[in-house]
């Protein structure tokens, strides 16, 4: 005999209707970790000359000494402290009131030819050698980059010639 209370609805397998949730969070999750992956975070040193630390207090050792304008990547951002990595692959801490937004790449290359049209023939607007921080003013499309030199001179050039970008 059946008990009054009982009904006869479905069974619902519980790792179903829990699992459902927690793989649609982890592709969530997965998808902002991709985007972020893809889209690195650059800020430039803002001060004539800028220390890097090897942790974020001026009580750790000094690594490098670097200049205005020197792109870095940011990794970790705390409040008075960021973890950058530079052109080299190096990982460091710097000050973050030493670091301003302008975006800034550096020359990689042994030189990098700057052209007046995002274009291989186009012709030369300046060349920028190994080391140089340049300026940068927009993405063009095919892999350009529009860059400002420090003597005022604007043009195009490959974005694989340059780090920061």
């Amino acid at each position: 005999m059946r008990n009054a209370c009982s009904s006869r609805r479905p069974r619902v397998r519980a790792s179903n209707w829990r699992a459902e949730p927690v793989r649609a969070l982890a592709a969530v999750f997965l998808l902002c970790a991709g985007a972020a992956a893809q889209s690195a975070d650059y800020l430039s040193v803002g001060e004539n000359a800028a220390v890097l630390y090897d942790a974020p207090s001026r009580e750790a050792k000094a690594l490098f000494v670097v200049s205005r304008h020197y792109p870095l990547e940011v990794l970790v951002n705390l409040e008075a402290w960021v973890k950058v990595r530079d052109h080299t692959g190096a990982l460091s801490w710097i000050e973050r009131k030493l670091l301003t937004d302008q975006r800034m790449v550096v020359v990689v290359a042994p030189s990098a030819d700057a052209r007046q049209q995002p274009e291989e023939g186009a012709p030369l607007a300046f060349v920028a050698a190994q080391n140089v921080a340049l300026e940068l003013l927009g993405v063009a499309p095919g892999g350009w980059l529009r860059v400002r030199h420090a003597d005022g001179a604007n043009g195009y050039l490959r974005a694989n010639l340059v780090w920061g970008a």
